[in-house]
């Protein structure tokens, strides 16, 4: 009786071993790339911190000219002080509690308990992280004359910044996966702007510095980028099956 002969070598489905290995081995590309992004990140940060605490001359030039011209605009364009001031209130610290914390609470209902972590340790953590650099660095805010707004506290970071890129940042790790494909690049994009756009009314109303602003963007880069890396591994970690000698020990009595 003839045999049919099977499919060809290269065309046979990978065995399960073989699958695991080569998604292990994906893994590890994407976790080298967004490791060395966080580094390089970090790095940066760090060279920000050390050029702010040791006042250099270069750093203060760019930050006090790039406040006084913004200052002296925002003098004469009421229209435009005003806008800033709403764009700043819609991206405060305060407003990003309320909405992390409905998502934290809406994403417990629906029992998503890692998400919900993800959402509340990310959310806390950025802020005691703004607090801890603020108090350590020590940074007085900008002294204008005829000032269109005040702030209290320290300068560097920008508390509203950081909260923007990392509240911005929560909700597309946890939300952007449901969005349709073809609504995904717009979402981004205006996370992007509203970011941009919020610490640019920080900087326009008189009460950061340039640098306080970027440093936040970094400050939260890393610790939001860090986060996820770690919960996403934590996810992968709790849907891997137990391993044959693990199942075997459990069996024994």
């Amino acid at each position: 009786m003839p045999t049919h002969p099977g499919p060809p070598a290269g065309d046979a489905p990978l065995g399960a071993d073989e699958a695991e290995v080569q998604a292990g081995r994906r893994f590890g590309a994407r976790a080298l790339v967004i490791f060395g992004g966080v580094f390089v990140t970090a790095v940066l940060f760090a060279i920000m911190v050390s050029l702010v605490v040791s006042s250099s001359t270069p750093l203060l030039r760019l930050d006090r000219s790039t406040a006084d011209r913004f200052h002296r605009y925002a003098l004469s364009h009421h229209g435009w002080t005003s806008a800033m001031r709403v764009v700043s209130d819609v991206g405060s610290p305060g407003a990003w509690w309320l909405i992390l914390g409905v998502a934290a609470a809406w994403l417990a209902y629906r029992r998503l308990w890692r998400l919900a972590a993800f959402v509340v340790v990310a959310g806390v953590g950025s802020s005691l992280l703004n607090h801890l650099i603020k108090a350590t660095v020590d940074r007085a805010r900008p002294a204008l004359n005829d000032p269109v707004a005040v702030a209290s506290g320290k300068s560097f970071p920008s508390g509203h910044a950081q909260s923007a890129i990392v509240g911005y940042g929560i909700l597309l790790v946890v939300f952007l996966p449901v969005i349709s494909r073809a609504w995904r690049a717009l979402v981004v994009v205006v996370a992007v702007v509203l970011v941009l756009l919020i610490g640019l009314s920080r900087i326009a109303l008189g009460v950061h510095y340039l640098s306080d602003v970027v440093g936040a963007y970094l400050v939260g880069t890393v610790w939001l980028a860090g986060l996820t890396a770690a919960f996403r591994a934590w996810r992968r970690e709790a849907r891997r099956p137990p391993s044959r000698s693990a199942a075997t020990a459990d069996s024994v009595p």
